[in-house]
């Protein structure tokens, strides 16, 4: 049985109701069109490009599109554990993060309406966050004066 748009399930994010707009079209848009800026970009793209091999971008591109999908659409697709590799990344820091969230930002106001991007900004924030503690804790460093970054500091 085909399903209309309107036969979807309801999704809340960020206590409301997800867009019917958002869609694995877009998430996919959102990760090729954000990897593709980190891959040209001067501070993050030696560090993306020396951490997966050229032959391994597909199958990264596409594990990305899964945890995305898990995460915004509420998908099971992605099973992994995102937070190890960027450990081991030697010196990576708030200047790599606050990078990552800018083209971060420019790609998905290029590729979502504004409810939608603001979602995938308000995840992103978070989850840099959570990342920035996890390597600070793993360094030993201490963790009480990682503030949020906000978007508006971008």
């Amino acid at each position: 049985m085909n399903r209309s748009p309107r036969d979807k399930p309801t999704i809340i994010v960020e206590g409301a109701e997800l867009s019917q707009a958002l869609d694995e079209t877009m998430i996919r848009n959102v990760v090729y069109g954000f990897y593709d800026e980190i891959r040209r970009d001067t501070l993050l793209g030696p560090i993306f490009n020396t951490a997966i091999r050229a032959e391994a971008w597909p199958s990264h591109l596409a594990k990305m599109c899964d945890f995305w999908s898990a995460t915004l659409l509420r998908t099971s697709r992605y099973a992994g554990r995102p937070l190890p590799p960027h450990l081991v990344i030697p010196g990576l820091g708030e200047k790599h993060f606050r990078r990552w969230l800018t083209l971060f930002r420019t790609v998905v106001k290029r590729v979502c309406p504004p409810d939608v991007a603001a979602i995938f900004m308000a995840r992103a924030l978070r989850i840099a966050h959570s990342f920035r503690l996890a390597i600070a804790f793993n360094r030993g460093e201490n963790t009480v004066q990682i503030q949020p970054i906000p978007e508006d500091s971008l």
